[in-house]
């Protein structure tokens, strides 16, 4: 017997990492000894503290039923207390933060809790796919802007103006971006939060990668109004080296949390305990944390604008986060073509820019999610790298 699928699964693809991985796992079976530099998953381990809290925390005789689905006060305190000190915006947190199992489920909450069948939403692109993705899933429609290098990867303002925004109902917004690494400005903060007023638009902004390789953390909710109509997703993912705990947040109005966990509530049973009390030890780190993290990154990043030049590849004018975003040479025909030919010819999978939308056609993302002897393994192989 065959039952046929929904028609809201029909309208997604199976996301490409997960068929990029199936694939190099074949690769590897085959024999084939296969670098990954396409993934952003931190391979650096969580601080000690954190490990610590979360063994201990194991051990408690209740630690081990279900938890509210708002978070614990300990969490929930110190997520607020993490965007005081580290972005100087007040948050309440018994109404003003909601814990999440990673901050990729929020956007599937955002996107159920506040799309009808046939609301647009404004997606970037390039820009991370689980937003169309979400869209769609939601009953939404995915309406594209552009992020161009000409304009530093950041929206164009006037372009939107001119298109039609009366069924948008959402705008997301990526700064750290992934994948290009532009960074936010507080000018460009506050342009949005204008834009999102004059259109009555939700502006969901999602902050993971403020902390990596980036002097300046920002949060849109800085601005002021911000929070009438912008919310911000967070995550310890990539800051605190955490991707595989599954711990993000929501931050913003209690009204637009309250809808979010309307529906969070009907998909989820809460965060395991000892998770929520090592990540509420986690956002206890201070400053050096992030610094003796990004003095590896910086020794990465060095390796990774070495493979850039081997490949003949263009570096970007700044940088930002955890991947080296790259143009490629004017005689390769794209993205996907180059990958997969540095993939089959030298065994180095790097991700396409296509996959983030048709404005990556012409760009590579380098993962630093990978220790500096894999990195110079690496550049030493793709140092005899030919396009044909």
């Amino acid at each position: 017997m065959h039952v046929k699928t929904s028609q809201r699964i029909g309208k997604v693809n199976e996301y490409y990492f997960s068929r990029k991985l199936k694939e190099i796992d074949e690769l590897r079976k085959s024999g084939r000894t296969i670098i990954n530099l396409g993934i952003g998953n931190p391979d650096l381990p969580p601080s000690e503290a954190t490990i610590r809290t979360v063994c201990q925390a194991s051990q408690m005789q209740n630690a081990h039923g279900y938890q509210s689905y708002i978070g614990t006060p300990q969490l929930r305190n110190a997520f607020a207390s993490f965007y005081s000190r580290e972005y100087g915006v007040s948050l309440n947190p018994s109404n003003e933060v909601l814990p999440l199992t990673g901050s990729k489920e929020g956007i599937m909450h955002l996107s159920m809790a506040f799309l009808d069948e046939g609301d647009e939403v404004l997606v970037p692109n390039p820009g991370y796919p689980t937003y169309p993705a979400a869209t769609k899933l939601a009953g939404g429609i995915p309406v594209e802007y552009n992020l161009t290098e000409e304009n530093g990867f950041l929206p164009d303002f006037e372009e939107l103006e001119s298109t039609n925004l009366t069924k948008v109902k959402l705008m997301w917004v990526n700064y750290p971006n992934m994948p290009t690494g532009a960074k936010a400005t507080t000018e460009l903060f506050e342009k949005l939060v204008a834009f999102g007023k004059k259109h009555s638009i939700l502006i969901c902004h999602d902050n993971p990668y403020s902390f990596i390789l980036n002097d300046k953390p920002l949060s849109i909710l800085s601005v002021d109004g911000a929070k009438e109509v912008a919310v911000e997703l967070n995550s310890l993912s990539k800051s605190h080296n955490m991707a595989g705990w599954r711990v993000g947040m929501l931050a913003g109005k209690a009204e637009h949390l309250a809808a979010a966990l309307t529906f969070k509530s009907n998909m989820d049973s809460g965060m395991a305990l000892p998770i929520q009390l090592a990540a509420a030890e986690a956002l206890e780190a201070d400053s050096s944390w992030f610094s003796s993290i990004n003095e590896q990154y910086k020794k990465r990043l060095l390796i990774a604008q070495e493979i850039a030049s081997k490949l003949g590849c263009e570096l970007p004018k700044e940088h930002s986060g955890m991947f080296l975003w790259i143009k490629i040479p004017d005689k390769v025909k794209n993205a996907e073509e180059m990958a997969d030919t540095i993939l089959y010819q030298k065994g180095v999978f790097i991700t396409p820019g296509t996959i983030f939308g048709s404005n990556g056609n012409r760009f590579l993302r380098i993962s630093l999610c990978a220790d500096e002897p894999t990195l110079s393994k690496a550049a030493a192989i793709l140092s005899t790298f030919e396009l044909d």
